[in-house]
């Protein structure tokens, strides 16, 4: 398993692996599946915070996994836009930090 590599490294390993496996999907497509995958992390939640237990005592929790595949459909998306994830998260702190900079 790989340690410690950057997003912009993750772009790459997530384009590889795609390329390997047919090609990235239509937008929209890739959009329902972060949809979908926001949908499972919040059944995990639900369960965690022990509002809504899961169906089967066979499934263990697994947040980090659903984390993990929400992140993974999201730099699909980011990929296939060319968009370099790392460069907007670094803007979206900056504006974050400029717009907050006051307000907590």
């Amino acid at each position: 398993m790989t340690k410690n590599i950057s997003l912009k490294e993750f772009q790459k390993k997530i384009d590889g692996w795609i390329a390997h496996h047919g090609g990235y999907w239509p937008p929209l497509s890739m959009l329902s599946a972060i949809v979908e995958e926001i949908g499972e992390l919040a059944k995990e939640i639900n369960h965690l915070e022990g509002f809504k237990p899961k169906k089967s005592d066979k499934f263990l929790p697994n947040l980090g996994g659903e984390l993990a595949d929400v992140m993974f459909a999201l730099i699909c998306l980011a990929n296939f836009y060319k968009i370099d994830i790392s460069y907007e998260l670094e803007a979206v702190i900056e504006k974050y930090t400029i717009r907050d900079s006051k307000r907590f």
